[in-house]
């Protein structure tokens, strides 16, 4: 299997969840970390943004096969949302079957409404573009969850084997996946502590002036109780500011801001350098830097 997203894992985009490989009501992913939620069939192949989603990113086939199921009428809306339509017996929104044979099968959800490209009875090919990561169905972000069965089980892409062991072996991508356990998605200034939906959307880009409070963001994924995150600025004429959280619950998502207030005319002219890190258990697990300039 090849991804199925048109989008570099190991930098913009990112995977938000795994496959829960736990059969009670607790949550395990291949690796025995909790990056995953209670029942959950596939993997989610997440965007940074909802500007980005808005932009247009392609969903790939991951492997040659028959086009079995196709829908295409689901309204692209957050359930977060206002107004979020019922999805009942509809969870996966907008989306296509692949049969690859030999009792194989993939699913992707929450394509873009308008945007599934293949009809039923067509070929595929490994790659081929069969729609745009969209918002319908269940969705809280903008992803393509990607569902894999064999005879109609689920299988875990990452990990065919038994998870118990942890050791993520008999993988089915012919070329690795980017996978970490968490990270940073997006970081940025901002002249006061800005909206986390802004944030989340992409549309939080409001520069501090010179004139105002300078304050540094940070959306992570997949944090655990422990993680340290640490926010940073350093600027012209020895200015340094650091912040440091550790967090006491784990999350899907997490939104940090910190920064500060004017106390002067002004702050001195130059570029500001802001930095957002996490680290675990006393290893740096992701870092994400942003830079401006003031005249």
């Amino acid at each position: 299997m090849s991804s199925p997203i048109d989008c570099d894992l190991g930098g913009v985009c990112y995977i938000q969840q795994f496959v829960d490989r736990d059969p009670t009501g607790g949550v395990s992913d291949f690796r025995c970390s909790g990056l995953s939620y209670d029942g959950h069939k596939g993997t989610d192949f997440a965007l940074p943004s909802l500007a980005m989603q808005a932009e247009g990113v392609n969903v790939l086939a991951a492997a040659d096969g028959v086009v079995t199921g196709v829908r295409d009428e689901m309204p692209d809306v957050l359930q977060t949302g206002l107004g979020a339509p019922d999805v009942t017996n509809q969870e996966c929104g907008n989306g296509l079957v692949i049969n690859h044979g030999d009792g194989w099968e993939t699913q992707y959800c929450h394509l873009a409404l308008g945007s599934v490209i293949p009809r039923v009875g067509q070929q595929v090919s490994a790659g081929d573009v069969v729609g745009q990561v969209g918002l319908s169905g269940q969705t809280q972000f903008p992803h393509v969850h990607l569902s894999v069965r064999k005879d109609g089980d689920v299988i875990d892409p990452f990990d065919t084997g038994n998870a118990a062991d942890c050791t993520a072996s008999g993988a089915l991508w012919s070329e690795p996946i980017n996978a970490p356990d968490g990270g940073i998605v997006s970081v940025g200034f901002a002249p006061n502590v800005p909206d986390y939906d802004a944030a989340k959307a992409g549309t939080a880009t409001t520069l501090p002036s010179a004139d105002s409070n300078l304050v540094i963001w940070g959306l992570s994924f997949g944090t655990q109780t422990g993680d340290l995150l640490t926010l940073s600025i350093e600027g012209p004429d020895g200015f340094a500011f650091t912040h440091e959280e550790t967090l006491d619950r784990a999350q899907a998502q997490t939104f940090r801001a910190a920064g500060k207030r004017l106390t002067t005319d002004r702050w001195p002219a130059g570029t500001y350098n802001g930095t957002v890190t996490m680290t675990r258990n006393g290893e740096l697990l992701d870092s994400m830097s942003t830079s401006f300039t003031l005249d």
